[in-house]
């Protein structure tokens, strides 16, 4: 670490955003060896892929940013067998307070932190936590994680889990060091059809997948403009100065497992554009007009409302991922699997295909009776009851305490983490030189070539039970 950043510095690369914490994205950088902007030559010094921690009998849980996210993951672990929520802090009091008051009725009686920006870290500290929740604003994702695992905890991040290639490194180096688990809560991993056709490809109903599509199409243009119950100080508005794609993992994660990135195959290089923004700029210029809270937006540049990145990876295939989160347009996370033979789509409908015509419905039955995860089998209705979009939240909490309890691998590791989330500096770089292609660093380390898949099965774990 120390001497690619002062490699870095050496270079004068260390203020460019891909590194630091701000955008600006200029130069040549193109140019330079793949070694040398990633620091791939590195030598990995443990590999948490497939890593086993030891098991944990009741895993004790710390919950992190109380505000849009936190408050239903605090409802989900409650509800798992097997957790106790020892500790939740929030910079606003009412909020920690609330979360608390949720319990109620519960075995939980957490202790409260609050007040201050670093009040997280005291909780941190606790030795008697095992397992640090994060689903704070970005910029605090990765002091965090890092500081949790340094204090002997297992991270547990919301998405995306860093910001720029220098948190990535942050994550991958720190998770290795301590060997402690960095997760990101990519939540749409669990997702029924995401789980269903990822077990369809494992089981070769695509043939050879050759292709595939995620994306994140959301219209947010009004919440992310919400100055009253909104994101605390405009923080995510503020995060759409980057032009580039902001949030890609949840149509990544599930094409990425699938195509077993970091497990048999690997990014190689990717390239991408935007449009102009139509609609950001305009919004906060008309708001300022009526009030002048909304001055300083006004005069910002925002990303453009539709951006498109394309990845080819070492075995030839090819990923496309798409974010807009201002056009008026129906959600879509555009889950497409493309292969030699066979053919799968979700939203706006479930789709499967052999040929030019899509599957009937009984088929279709068929298909979910075959291919249904076992995981799904488990848990599923049980998850569809406690919710969190639609189950697939309440899937994944389940799923990544029933691994710590039985010292299982997790599903998705800091190498995941460190990929998924390395897109949006990457594809700013991109668009910021016109589309140029800028390589994808291996944050494995090499060790993508043997490392193994993500399990479809439950052997050696599912034995947590449900609170209903």
């Amino acid at each position: 670490m120390n001497r690619r950043r002062e490699f870095l510095k050496s270079t004068g690369l260390a203020g460019l955003g891909l590194f630091g914490a701000g955008s600006a994205l200029a130069g040549d950088f193109q140019t330079l060896p793949m070694e040398a902007k990633y620091g791939n030559s590195r030598i990995q010094s443990f590999n948490m892929c497939g890593f086993s921690a030891p098991k944990i009998e009741t895993v004790r849980v710390g919950v992190v940013g109380l505000g849009q996210r936190g408050p239903g993951a605090v409802t989900r672990l409650s509800k798992i067998e097997g957790v106790e929520i020892k500790a939740l802090c929030d910079l606003l009091p009412e909020r920690a307070e609330k979360a608390k008051k949720s319990l109620e009725g519960t075995p939980h009686n957490p202790e409260l932190y609050s007040g201050s920006v670093y009040a997280w870290k005291k909780m941190c500290e606790r030795p008697d936590l095992d397992l640090i929740y994060i689903a704070t604003p970005w910029d605090w994702h990765v002091p965090m994680a890092v500081y949790a695992m340094e204090s002997g905890k297992h991270a547990a991040v919301e998405v995306p889990a860093a910001r720029t290639l220098d948190e990535c490194w942050q994550l991958v180096e720190t998770s290795e060091r301590t060997k402690k688990h960095c997760m990101q809560l990519e939540n749409c991993c669990y997702d029924f059809f995401e789980l269903m056709t990822l077990k369809m490809a494992r089981e070769g109903f695509f043939g050879e997948v050759l292709h595939v599509e995620g994306a994140y199409i959301h219209d947010l243009l009004a919440h992310n403009f919400q100055k009253e119950g909104g994101y605390q100080d405009m923080w995510r508005l503020k995060e759409n100065y980057r032009n580039g794609n902001l949030y890609p993992t949840h149509g990544l994660g599930p094409i990425c497992q699938i195509l077993n990135i970091n497990r048999g195959d690997q990014m190689e290089y990717l390239t991408s554009m935007s449009s102009n923004d139509f609609q950001m700029k305009a919004r906060a210029e008309e708001l300022a007009e009526q009030d002048p809270f909304f001055g300083s937006f006004a005069s910002k540049s925002y990303r453009g409302n539709m951006n498109t990145t394309v990845v080819k990876t070492k075995h030839g295939k090819t990923i496309m991922i798409q974010h807009d989160v201002t056009s008026p347009r129906p959600y879509s996370r555009l889950h497409v699997v493309s292969g030699t033979e066979g053919f799968a789509q979700k939203y706006p409908e479930q789709k499967v295909s052999k040929g030019h015509s899509w599957m009937k419905e009984e088929e279709m039955k068929d298909l979910q009776t075959k291919y249904t995860p076992e995981i799904v089998q488990k848990v599923g209705e049980l998850a569809k009851q406690i919710g969190g979009h639609g189950g697939m939240d309440f899937m994944m909490d389940w799923r990544l305490i029933d691994c710590l309890r039985n010292g299982l691998p997790l599903d998705q590791d800091v190498y995941d983490a460190a990929l998924w989330s390395c897109i949006t500096p990457l594809s700013e770089w991109s668009v910021a030189n016109r589309s140029n292609s800028i390589d994808v660093p291996d944050f494995t380390a090499g060790n993508w070539k043997t490392n193994k898949p993500v399990p479809i099965t439950l052997a050696g774990g599912g034995t947590t039970k449900v609170r209903v």
